[in-house]
């Protein structure tokens, strides 16, 4: 039995067990003995991850998938979830227990995978997977670049971001019409910031909203004193600050509107 790829999910399959081994062994199997793999499909992925050390849980959408992976890793079957990830509550599976997450991610959900994960960085010390490579390099990517935007600052103020290697089209099936990128992300030992974090995430978004402005223009609806504005932090653009200075920003408006 094999599964069809189906489009509208996102689907391409893996069938090269050299780069499946490779992902497998980006995890540094540190601070957890949980790990979720997403989107399985055939399992190419998984099989390498059942011979670790850790507990494998997968969470796969397609009941196709489900079905032959059920078949196919007979020790797995109680492990797989039949959600949608981006849908589920993770304290129903998993409680408080610290999980890795891992996969091959469907290039249309991936950022929302990512997105998904800072929202409960308390409980994912490390994440690692493939994505589009553009996407994969734009996590990673630093500041000063026209890459760098809301999602590089938004992961890198909670984890480490490493751009690992490249991933050939060929390898799929079908094959993506772009090539792919790993990266690994490893949680900052302090991944809460000395600022409040619904601000800072608003202050990151509408800064890189207009990306192309000063910041004394793009954060005009955040009603900054003028004083405020005048800052130096303030000539610049968004795709020029460092996370730290982002952080720094954040500080200054929360200070500014007491």
């Amino acid at each position: 039995m094999t599964v069809r790829a189906k489009k509208h999910l996102g689907q391409h399959f893996l069938k090269d067990e050299h780069i499946a081994k490779s992902i497998a062994d980006t995890l540094t199997e540190t601070n957890y003995n949980t790990v979720l793999e997403i989107g399985p499909g055939m399992g190419v992925l998984t099989k390498y991850l059942l011979k670790k050390p850790f507990t494998t849980h997968v969470i796969e959408i397609d009941s196709e998938s489900v079905e032959f992976l059920k078949n196919t890793y007979l020790n797995l079957s109680s492990r797989i979830i039949s959600e949608d990830f981006l849908k589920i509550n993770i304290s129903d599976f998993f409680k408080e227990e610290p999980f890795a997450i891992i996969g091959n991610f469907p290039y249309n959900i991936s950022t929302q995978i990512v997105f998904k994960t800072l929202e409960n960085r308390h409980q994912i010390p490390e994440f690692s997977g493939m994505f589009q490579k553009e996407v994969a390099q734009r996590i990673a990517e630093k500041e000063g670049s026209k890459a760098y935007g809301i999602l590089s600052v938004l992961a890198q103020a909670f984890y480490d971001v490493e751009y690992l290697f490249t991933v050939p089209p060929t390898v799929f099936d079908p094959p993506p019409k772009v090539d792919s990128g790993v990266i690994r992300m490893i949680r900052k030992e302090n991944y809460s910031l000395p600022v409040d974090e619904k601000l800072f995430f608003k202050v990151v978004k509408t800064a890189f909203g207009q990306r192309r402005k000063m910041l004394r223009s793009s954060l005009k609806s955040l009603f900054l004193s003028d004083e405020l504005r005048q800052s130096d932090l303030f000539t610049k653009r968004p795709e020029q600050l460092s996370v730290a200075q982002f952080i720094n920003l954040t500080s200054l408006i929360e200070q500014d509107a007491s």
